[in-house]
């Protein structure tokens, strides 16, 4: 245990070895993902929600319950929409070659209890953040892993979907298009954009910064809050200039993907 006493010349080697063990765990998890699903893609994600037919919306970060989910749903009529931290899902190569993956439905995680009011489809929480459900959706909660909440039920470790299969096609799903929005009333978000497509692209990037066309680049690494006013990083990200390239670390960027930043050089900002 380090003490408020204790020097520099103490911290900084704990310091520089978190920071070397947060690498490898890192890097264990890309090589996880990426052995098993693919390399990422840019890709495109419609927020609009297709209208006769069941769904299924997924929140979290499982890849594997989402695969599985996808598996036990072919053919079946059923669409699956990401939700939150889920939305890179559809990067992955493997995960994109089903054709009922459609979209992402809805924002922020903290905007659940309103987007998922009366909601005519269940949704499926595997790592996310699980706000009290209301009770115009509390009948369609469906949890797995390490969420649970009073009166959801639990899909346990045999990973057997159909109860939430089920359920999906007991509420039947929107009659019409629902053509939903970002935070900032933008139509579809982004995705894909891990380091090989950013290395694979290294040389125009390069070659942009030399010519003067990318100036700055910002890394936004924080998060706005739930609260009105807490949007100082949105803010911010509205008014990075036209010649510069924005970063993101944090689940921050769910407040502001939905944005159209333009090009450089072919490349989004």
């Amino acid at each position: 245990m380090i003490g408020y006493g204790e020097s520099v010349e103490t911290l900084l080697p704990t310091v520089l070895k978190v920071g070397e063990i947060n690498l490898k765990c890192m890097a264990l998890l890309d090589k996880a993902n990426t052995e098993t699903y693919g390399i990422p893609e840019p890709t495109d994600v419609t927020l609009t929600i297709e209208k006769g037919g069941p769904f299924i919306v997924v929140t979290g970060h499982d890849l594997r319950d989402l695969q599985l989910l996808l598996e036990q749903t072919e053919g079946k009529g059923i669409n699956i929409y990401t939700h939150g931290e889920m939305l890179p899902a559809h990067a992955y190569p493997f995960l994109k070659k089903f054709s009922h993956l459609k979209g992402n439905f809805g924002t922020a995680w903290q905007n659940q209890q309103k987007e998922f009011d009366h909601l005519p489809a269940p949704i499926l929480y595997t790592t996310n953040c699980l706000m009290p459900p209301k009770s115009s959706y509390a009948d369609r909660v469906f949890t797995t892993e390490m969420v649970a909440f009073p009166g959801a039920v639990h899909i346990d470790e045999k990973k057997d979907f159909t109860p939430v299969i089920e359920k999906a096609l007991e509420l039947g799903g929107y009659k019409e298009d629902q053509i939903l929005t970002g935070i900032n009333g933008g139509t579809k978000v982004t995705t894909g954009f891990g380091h090989a497509a950013i290395l694979s692209h290294a040389g125009t990037v390069v070659e942009a910064v030399k010519s003067g066309a990318i100036r700055h680049f910002f890394l936004v690494a924080g998060c706005d809050g739930a609260k009105p006013g807490r949007n100082y990083y949105t803010e911010f990200v509205k008014q990075t200039p036209s010649d510069s390239i924005v970063l993101t670390l944090a689940c921050g960027k769910f407040r502001f993907n939905d944005l159209e930043l333009g090009e450089i050089g072919g490349l989004p900002r």
